[in-house]
């Protein structure tokens, strides 16, 4: 963590479906280049946080600020191209070849082949996939790989700004040890500002610097790493 100012703040967010509360007068300021757990059981509001993070909703009260501004509903694109989005399964597109899939948003900005190129190898080599994934498709990766691929795919354009819905929750404890260890060295390199969101407490023990547990539309702790334990037991039995 830095003394970086936060580039995400949450100003008395409130959102519902019809009658049903998700998130209630919610405030908090996320530490820049950190990685913060948002944790919650099922429908706790927890996914609702990254999708008014990102522009899909809006508050229907308080304010969403990102980058020290209150979000620009009419500019929710251009501000998408600095915030890098990994959901739960890997959704890569079928047709296409892992470099491609990866380098999807350089293509869109119309970057140069040898640009689009370099970037995809420093990106496996960082995930450490071999480089001749790039010509593979993604039925021929096990789902650890493509899950790893869909990391990259969101760090193409290095964003500062990461967002991740419960993206490892599919993969086998084994699987998750190993792009643990990826995504830890990937944030080494690339220090990035993260909102992890999960339900599993030893996966925010092992990956967060910093917590903020969700329970009933509002913010019932939150803290540094080091205070995760002594919630562990009533967390758990909120499950």
């Amino acid at each position: 963590m830095t003394g970086a100012p936060s580039p995400i703040q949450l100003q008395n967010v409130s959102f519902d479906y019809d009658t049903a509360p998700l998130l209630r007068d919610v405030s908090y300021t996320f530490a820049a280049h950190a990685v913060t757990a948002v944790l919650g059981r099922s429908g706790s509001g927890k996914s609702t946080m990254l999708e008014l993070v990102n522009g899909m909703l809006r508050p229907k009260a308080g304010t969403v600020a990102v980058f020290g501004k209150p979000l620009d509903y009419a500019q929710v694109y251009a501000l998408r191209s600095q915030i890098g989005y990994v959901v739960q399964s890997a959704a890569l597109f079928p047709h296409m070849t892992v470099g491609r899939n990866i380098s999807l948003s350089g293509v869109v900005q119309g970057q140069a082949r040898d640009v689009l190129s370099a970037r995809v190898r420093t990106l496996l080599a960082m995930a450490q996939l071999p480089e001749a994934y790039a010509d593979k498709y993604p039925y021929e990766l096990s789902g650890g790989e493509q899950q790893r691929v869909s990391v990259c795919r969101a760090m193409f354009l290095n964003p500062p700004i990461l967002l991740m819905d419960e993206p490892f929750s599919a993969l086998d404890y084994g699987t998750k040890q190993a792009i643990y260890a990826h995504f830890q060295a990937w944030q080494t390199a690339e220090p990035r500002t993260v909102i992890l969101v999960t339900h599993d407490w030893e996966e925010a023990k092992q990956l967060a610097d910093t917590f903020v547990w969700i329970d009933d539309g509002r913010i019932r702790s939150h803290g540094n790493k080091e205070e995760l334990d002594r919630w562990k037991e009533e967390y758990q039995a909120h499950l």
